[in-house]
């Protein structure tokens, strides 16, 4: 392994500004896919891309609270994001999301994999025993992809957030590592 934490397909490595910064911001700029995740509705300028790489790349913290890997194939091409956000050491919880950018990169197993690697990471680097995913009712590729990694549904908020016109249902994903880890 060059470096990163690897799985089938994909390569989850440190965020580089020189490398991915222009990626991410060309997707969190794409209607269609902004459309179907939370995030997204505001455009988002090369600076403050910049702003969030320098905060999420080499974390002076020895606990940061967010770490976000971008997503590559093991061929190198970078085709994603992959995060755990809100981290909470002491319960052991995070939030978790992947993004998988180019439209040609979707439905090939990218996001699966990258979901499958950041849970391993999550659980047997950092120990996190509970990872928690909300997510469109209407994204069932983002539902199939989490449930075969091993989320589990455990609720459904109404109209949890105005997006493109209308109040979204939110279905509430767990996984959790297994009780005797």
């Amino acid at each position: 392994m060059a470096y990163g934490w690897e799985g089938e397909r994909v390569r989850l490595v440190p965020l580089d500004k020189g490398r991915h910064a222009a990626n991410v911001q060309l997707w969190m700029n794409d209607p269609d896919l902004t459309g179907t995740i939370l995030s997204g509705d505001i455009p988002l300028t090369r600076a403050a891309e910049d702003e969030f790489f320098d905060k999420s790349s080499g974390h002076p913290d020895a606990h940061p609270s967010d770490i976000v890997f971008a997503v590559e194939t093991l061929a190198g091409e970078h085709v994603g994001v992959a995060g755990l956000h809100k981290i909470n050491y002491r319960h052991g919880v995070a939030a978790s999301g992947t993004i998988i950018g180019p439209p040609e990169a979707r439905g090939l197993g990218y996001g699966t994999d990258a979901a499958r690697v950041r849970t391993r990471y999550a659980f047997e680097v950092l120990g996190l025993r509970m990872l928690v995913s909300e997510v469109f009712a209407e994204n069932t590729a983002s539902l199939k992809m989490l449930r075969r990694v091993g989320y589990r549904e455990v609720g459904r908020l109404p109209r949890r957030f105005w997006k493109r016109g209308a109040f979204r249902d939110v279905v509430l994903l767990v996984a959790e590592r297994d009780a005797g880890q």
